[in-house]
């Protein structure tokens, strides 16, 4: 049996691939580190939803028989990965992180499980999330069956949601990269929190075919992963048209960074604001230096500014009305008194209760604003801002505070609600410290401009070592 230190839980994809087809160690032996890695520390992080073990060994014996024949079948074969568990995986429990729900199980493996299994990746767990993925608004971080999302880098500070199992886990060396989703900053948020690189796929290019619907117009697919290239590797095997998902762009990734076009053609757009005014005092000086760092990647530089829309209540409309209308079984039958806060109970049924001219009025907005994104992009190539403008909060902080600066410029402050409503790429890359813990800077692109956004994130982490840190409680 091979003897693994601590470095190979926080090797990226092409380094554990390489050595898997060198036969250094097999996959059955990779799977069982990283299965024995979960169980073990999930919990201390409020983590694990669902240990998978048993298909784990199951699929890593079929990778090794392929390894021994030299079936190559791709830069994520053996590679051990977590899905959060708003994903059906057949005959095992699928609870969307919800104590009505604990007992759910399907019949059927959710696409993105499926790509992933067939490009010989080797799932070893359900990773813990924000019940509901935070349909109806929730204000504490509790708001889980499996308890907060406990922060690796400090445990008294939340990892972020709704996919907080999946941030923790892949900070903490739990998995190689993990499978979350996004309606309106549930990667970015603890991507950025947890010092680990998120992907926000365009709209429709990861299929939802097996994914709990929170917003059918919003909900996203995407990866937390060690590294901006593992993204795109990833995204390359889970993208795809899928025509058990009506809102499939129908559109395959392939990641080709190399043929992104020189950066000295590239405009990116900026808010001074951002880093100065918006951005927590103590979070200025490495944010800063991120913004420097991509500065000097000699790139042409605009100023900008989102327009003048009321991104927080159009999106929190939207959300709260196809939420809502989802979770109307739900509702009608009192089971959504057993959520673990009282907000989002509260909220969900508050959103049976939004009249229609509201939702489409808020609709009409909406295209709206994408319309005004498409005028932005035809100057700019690439936005830039902190994915948040602080660190993690304490676990027992209620959400959504009066902690926030309020800054006289708008600036791109409301990029994520404002993207999601879009349906824009977004990566978010680790930047540095504030007080010991992770901040992000977040890179945001027109539809399908993913290429070009890990491109720029390749570079800057060939710049800076943020990205390799590791949170001191897993040394």
């Amino acid at each position: 049996m091979a003897q693994f230190g601590e470095d190979i839980f926080f090797s990226t994809i092409a380094e554990l691939n390489a050595r898997l087809k060198k036969r250094e160690f097999s996959a059955r032996e990779l799977a069982a580190a990283f299965c024995d890695r979960l169980e073990k520390t999930g919990p201390k992080y409020n983590a694990l939803a669902l240990s998978l073990r048993d298909l784990a060994m199951r699929k890593a014996a079929d990778v090794d028989d392929d390894l021994r024949r030299e079936r190559f079948r791709g830069p994520l074969q053996g590679i051990p990965f977590a899905v959060k568990d708003l994903l059906t995986v057949a005959g095992k429990p699928t609870t969307w992180g919800a104590e009505p729900y604990a007992g759910q199980v399907f019949d059927y493996d959710a696409t993105v499980i499926d790509k992933l299994e067939g490009a010989g990746a080797v799932l070893t767990g359900k990773l813990a999330m924000v019940e509901l993925a935070g349909g109806g608004g929730y204000r504490y971080p509790s708001a889980s069956m499996t308890g907060p999302g406990l922060n690796p880098w400090d445990v008294t500070r939340w990892s972020g949601g709704s996919s907080s199992g999946s941030g923790a886990a892949v900070a903490a060396g739990l998995t190689v990269f993990a499978i979350g989703s996004e309606t309106s900053g549930s990667i970015m948020t603890p991507a950025a929190f947890c010092g680990v690189t998120g992907l926000r796929p365009t709209y429709g290019y990861v299929s939802r075919y097996g994914a709990m619907a929170l917003s059918w117009t919003m909900d996203k697919i995407g990866t937390l992963c060690r590294s901006a290239e593992d993204c795109g590797l990833t995204l390359q095997e889970i993208s795809g048209g899928d025509g058990k998902d009506p809102g499939s762009a129908g559109k395959r990734f392939y990641y080709a960074p190399q043929f992104v076009r020189k950066f000295a053609d590239l405009t990116v757009g900026y808010a001074p604001s951002d880093f100065e005014e918006s951005a927590a005092e103590s979070s200025r000086p490495a944010l800063r230096e991120a913004w420097r760092v991509i500065k000097d990647m000699g790139f042409r530089l605009k100023e900008v500014e989102l327009p003048d829309f009321p991104y927080g209540a159009v999106t929190g409309t939207i959300i709260r009305a196809e939420g809502s209308a989802v979770f109307e079984p739900l509702i009608a039958g009192g089971q959504v008194d057993r959520l673990a806060d009282k907000d989002q109970i509260a909220g969900l049924k508050a959103g049976l209760e939004i009249p229609a001219k509201d939702y489409l009025r808020a609709m009409r907005i909406r295209r709206l604003i994408q319309d005004e994104f498409r005028k932005l992009f035809v100057d700019v190539n690439v936005l830039v801002t902190p994915s948040r403008f602080g660190p993690a909060s304490k676990v027992e902080e209620r959400l959504g505070g009066a902690g926030d600066a309020k800054p006289k410029s708008r600036g791109l402050r409301d990029l994520i609600p404002a993207g999601n409503l879009a349906g824009l790429p977004a990566l978010s890359l680790p930047c540095g410290f504030d007080g010991g813990l992770p901040l992000g800077i977040s890179l945001v692109g027109r539809p399908f401009y993913e290429n070009t956004l890990l491109a720029v994130g390749r570079e800057f982490q060939q710049a800076t070592d943020w990205h390799r840190r590791r949170p001191p409680a897993t040394t």
